[in-house]
């Protein structure tokens, strides 16, 4: 199989769909495998390098969308990149569809078939290409979230983890999932007072074996979510439905009566958001005020440290991109329904039932899309 490895061209990100080791796997099962030039310079990686693992370096993404039979991307295609792609040609990346009804549209229009990182499943009902960049995400939440309650960034002015004598900041956290519970481990490392708000007691369970008594653990209810917000100086939103747009926990009213300087970081800014006054920013520009509370809104808070996160990414998507061009997309999704999950688009069809409900199309099973 010919796999294409274009440059990412979305705002402020560095990482690549395929590292060099990568490729030497995928060289070894007897696949052709062509890198944009320069593409891996954001995460410190030369053509040379590439070459070396045995890709084939091309000057341009229109060479590479023209010839490949998958694309390996790491972030949704723009709409530059969407007007290159070919019927039935395989796509593997990051889509985040449900609030992007624009690419949705596109890649209908193309006839492609998308299969999304995010949407892929494992035995235990977890998301395996999402959960490293959810690490990551969960971990800079704290990070940034400390930063932004300094004064100079509008904050209260609170250290996250106090001194000796004077109070630590109170850190909550909506959602117990991967990000949830990284932004938990960090911020408790910091010192603050952190709780997590959950809905899946045996998800809180879990917590509670984990960190004991350090986390204050707390059941989701709108009574909860109200009252741990408005006593918090760092609400950090980690809530995610596969495929599907966030839930807004975070009503416009009560980011109101927040006191002024609080920070909201909301992690689920890349499926819309899970407070009502969220909208997108980059890391060029990533906060703004809303009555006096800071919103750091970042999509794709793991592009700037590209590196590590480019690394992880291939540690779990590989063997997906292996069984993809070694079977080719049909027989590697009949023969792993949780690979299957993450078939969005096939050939002009949404085949995700929460993309198909969020935005309006007719839905397709992917089995049926594949006529297993």
């Amino acid at each position: 199989m010919r796999i294409g490895v274009p440059k990412e061209i979305k705002t402020e990100e560095y990482r690549i769909g395929l590292t060099p080791a990568s490729v030497r796997e995928l060289s070894a099962h007897g696949h052709q495998v062509l890198v944009q030039s320069q593409g891996g310079l954001g995460i410190g990686i030369t053509d040379e390098q590439y070459r070396v693992a045995g890709a084939e370096i091309v000057d341009s993404a229109a060479e590479i969308y023209a010839v490949a039979d998958m694309i390996v991307k790491v972030k949704e295609p723009q709409p530059e990149e969407r007007a290159l792609l070919r019927e039935g040609q395989v796509l593997f990346t990051y889509l985040h569809l449900a609030p992007d009804p624009q690419q949705t549209a596109d890649l209908v229009k193309s006839g492609c078939v998308a299969i999304a990182y995010e949407t892929v499943t494992d035995s235990r009902g977890g998301l395996p290409l999402l959960a490293p960049m959810s690490e990551v995400a969960g971990r800079m939440a704290a990070q940034v979230g400390a930063h932004c309650l300094e004064k100079p960034q509008g904050g209260t002015g609170i250290l996250l983890g106090g001194v000796p004598g004077v109070a630590a900041a109170n850190v909550v956290i909506l959602g117990g999932g991967v990000a949830g519970t990284n932004a938990a481990r960090m911020a408790m490392g910091m010192e603050a007072s952190v709780t997590v708000i959950e809905k899946s007691l045996p998800r809180l369970y879990d917590l509670d074996l984990q960190f004991g008594a350090a986390l204050n653990t707390i059941f989701a209810t709108r009574d909860a979510i109200e009252q741990y917000v408005l006593q918090a100086d760092l609400v950090i939103g980690a809530v995610l439905v596969p495929g599907a747009a966030a839930p807004r926990l975070v009503s416009r009213e009560l980011v109101k009566r927040l006191r002024p300087g609080a920070v909201l970081v909301d992690i689920s800014i890349d499926q819309g958001g899970c407070m009502e006054t969220s909208r997108p920013t980059t890391h060029k520009d990533p906060t703004y005020v809303v009555d006096g509370v800071v919103h750091y809104c970042v999509a794709n808070m793991p592009g700037a440290v590209p590196r590590t996160s480019a690394f992880a990414l291939n540690n779990a998507t590989l063997p997906f991109t292996l069984a993809l061009a070694d079977k080719g997309y049909r027989a590697a999704l009949r023969d792993d329904p949780h690979l299957r999950n993450g078939l969005n688009v096939h050939l002009g069809r949404i085949t995700h039932a929460a993309v198909a409900r969020d935005l309006g199309y007719e839905y397709q099973p992917a089995a049926e899309a594949l006529g297993i």
